[in-house]
């Protein structure tokens, strides 16, 4: 055994009594105060003791990589994190330091790599920041002591930005031990609190074990004992095909095979992501390998040692993803990273289970060492490290769930991840504690980023699903999403439900067979109708808006944004399934279509509505004159309008109304029944009937939409 070896087996010990976990369910306020008020300062002291590795001024000043700000951002931040949540829940009206609040508040991933803003920074003192941390322990325990507090702590109870601000102080001890693991070496050192693990030797031979087809059901409840960030909760289900899957992490050993093969100089083996981020970074072999006098070494987090060959490889997305091409080829079958599904069938195939009375089954929640293990070291049923020792890189780019909300007071953790840049991470690492280790977290990295990260590899010709993050952003459509699919505003109904509710009710006893709504813009009124009519049919002149009710009605979820101020936006869903329509989507159609000249097979109608469209056509006269021979005899025509006459849409000429008429105001209305007249009888006065369509977080359109129903006589 070598002296470096010797040194650490001698170090070695378990590096903290970490609070695995915080649980939401209490028996009553006292013994919540007492368990998060633990939970908090094991919290704290574990990222003053992490920062104590920090040899020298350089190492708090100097970027560890050019990607990121230097270490004394993340000292100050994770403080300045509870200061601003906290102040945005009220359960503190005052600051401690506003200057420090605004430098240390945000900043922490940047756009791409090679993009952060290198301008100078008036960073305070290493004593400041300790000085500032030092009155927010004592402002956040005065907190949890004496502020009032009702249980159960959910996402609307402020304490929820208390245990908040923990699980993201925990978040940063970790990615904060990766960037002291970036740092030049001579400028860190080693702590007693931070042992690593003195077992090294040759790589085991990995395996490969089948895992049958099977059901995942993923989503945290949001009544879950357990706090969750806001990509976790929602519904998603999936049937799996079976596949195999390496029985070992890859270690440093198997990873070594690509080394020699001159991957990383293979082009073959790098999509154009991978190519651009090795030739940029000048990568010939795994980052944190060092190469010395003819013999590797890896570098820790405060120190190099010479390789452990069956310790787990740590690369980035990119590098994982090489391998795996560079392994179909050797092996001849389709080999890639599995997805988040395949994961938790992986999972599910184990036989991982926590024992809350003896230490972890797993090198996880910081209670074994300060680094990687052996790949074979825990054992989980047919596999090794199904969680545990380091992350495990996946095929899947994050999105959100159907029922995804982000939270009022976070409402970019997870928002700007989806991008499709960055890639779903699983399993924890030696450093992962409360909601990072939870098998249900759902935390995302850029692929070309590094964490205490690493893979497996799995045997299938399924493709990978494409999932969808992307939300639709074009104003118009954005709008009317919003509209029709959003939230209420200023107490006025839903415009298009309350109109399918008029129109239902306005053909009363009469068929129910065919419905029309013309002018359906993205639909909601379509699926509205649905409930009542055995067939309805949406037709719009947008294809833009049409392509959101298809959506829907395929069972999508549509994501989309509206706009706050400036350039920030709130991040939004709609899906049947949260509105109740499900079961209409087989009984809507949709079609692209000319109001003013509808194809022949648009016919047969008990019902047509034409909500806020007359006062947008081209020539309004002529879809009256002809809209009768779309309905059946008795069948009901409502219209509905603000009388908005523009004529960037209607020709002045073709304007119903809005003018003088032989020396007489001649209103829209009037129009209406001398057109209609020959066919159809106006049933009723005409009624106003609001809506609010919302442009940003301060200003609304607030419109009257008469409302006249007409039978058809002739």
């Amino acid at each position: 055994m070598n002296r470096v070896e010797t040194t650490v087996l001698a170090a070695a010990r378990s590096p903290f009594a970490l609070a695995r976990r915080l649980s939401l369910n209490a028996a009553s306020p006292q013994a919540f105060r007492e368990a998060l008020r633990a939970y908090f300062i094991e919290t704290f002291d574990a990222t003053e003791s992490l920062f104590r590795t920090l040899a020298c001024d350089e190492a708090w000043y100097r970027r560890p990589i050019t990607l990121r700000h230097p270490l004394i951002f993340y000292y100050g931040h994770v403080a300045t994190f509870f200061v601003n949540k906290l102040t945005l829940t009220r359960l503190i009206s005052r600051r401690i330091d506003p200057h420090l609040e605004s430098i240390f508040a945000v900043g922490v991933d940047e756009m791409s790599w090679d993009d952060l803003d290198d301008a100078h920074y008036d960073w305070p003192t290493v004593q400041k920041v300790q000085a500032y941390r030092d009155q927010v322990r004592a402002m956040v325990l005065d907190l949890i002591d004496h502020a009032p507090l009702n249980l159960p702590v959910n996402w609307d109870n402020p304490w929820w930005a208390i245990v908040m601000g923990v699980e993201h102080e925990r978040i940063h001890i970790e990615t904060s031990s990766v960037l002291i693991r970036q740092q030049k070496l001579e400028w860190v050192q080693p702590q007693p609190d931070w042992p690593i693990c003195p077992d090294s030797g040759p790589a085991p031979q990995n395996s490969l074990v089948e895992v049958p087809q099977g059901h995942v059901r993923l989503g945290k409840p949001f009544d879950s004992e357990r706090y969750g960030w806001d990509n976790e909760y929602g519904h998603h289900e999936a049937d799996v095909p079976g596949f195999e899957a390496s029985r070992l992490l890859v270690s440093n050993g198997e990873f070594h095979a690509f080394v020699k093969a001159g991957g990383y100089a293979n082009d073959a083996f790098w999509d154009d992501e991978g190519r651009r981020w090795r030739d940029f970074a000048g990568a010939e072999h795994p980052t944190f390998w060092r190469r010395r006098g003819g013999g590797w070494f890896l570098r820790l987090m405060t120190q190099e040692v010479p390789m452990p060959w069956n310790w787990p490889v740590e690369v980035n997305c990119l590098e994982a993803r090489a391998f795996c091409r560079w392994k179909s080829q050797e092996c001849g079958q389709s080999v890639r990273l599995p997805t988040e599904d395949e994961w938790q069938r992986i999972l599910a195939t184990s036989d991982w289970q926590l024992s809350e009375a003896k230490p972890a089954n797993a090198n996880l929640y910081l209670e074994h060492w300060a680094s990687s293990c052996p790949v074979d070291r825990f054992g989980h049923g047919l596999f090794c490290d199904a969680v545990g020792n380091v992350w495990q890189w996946t095929e899947t780019p994050t999105y959100p769930f159907e029922g995804f909300e982000t939270h009022p007071i976070y409402d970019d953790f997870t928002t700007p991840t989806f991008d499709d840049r960055h890639n779903l991470i699983k399993g924890g690492s030696w450093v992962s504690t409360g909601n990072e280790a939870e098998p249900e977290s759902r935390y995302a990295f850029r692929r070309h980023f590094f964490q205490h990260a690493g893979f497996r590899y799995v045997l299938t010709d399924t493709p990978v699903a494409s999932q969808t993050s992307r939300y639709e952003a074009d104003e118009l459509v954005t709008q009317y999403m919003e509209f029709h699919y959003g939230a209420e505003y200023w107490d006025v109904p839903n415009f298009p439900r309350a109109l399918a509710r008029l129109a239902v009710d306005a053909v009363g006893h009469g068929p129910h067979r065919r419905a029309m709504d013309l002018g359906c813009a993205v639909g909601r009124a379509v699926f509205e109708l649905a409930r009542h009519f055995d067939e309805v049919v949406g037709v719009d002149f947008s294809a833009r808006f049409i392509d959101q009710g298809v959506a829907l009605a395929r069972g999508d979820t549509v994501r989309y944004t509206v706009a706050e101020e400036g350039e920030l936006v709130q991040y939004k869903a709609a899906n049947l399934a949260n509105l109740g329509l499900s079961d209409t989507a087989a009984r809507v159609q949709f079609w692209q279509g000319d109001a003013c000249n509808l194809k022949p097979q648009f016919t047969g109608y008990d019902l047509i509505l034409a909500a806020n469209l007359i006062d947008r056509l081209y020539d309004p006269a002529r879809f009256l004159h002809g809209v009768h021979e779309r309905l059946n005899m008795g069948g009901t025509l409502v219209i509905a309008s603000p009388y908005t006459w523009l004529v960037e849409h209607t020709p002045r000429d073709k304007w119903l109304g809005g003018f003088k008429k032989d020396g007489e105001s001649w209103r829209t209305l009037d129009a209406l029944k001398a057109l209609l007249g020959t066919h159809f009888q106006m049933v009723g006065q005409p009624r106003e009937l609001p809506f609010v369509i919302r442009e940003t977080r301060h200003k609304f359109q607030h419109t009257l939409s008469e409302v006249t129903v007409w039978k058809r006589t002739h």
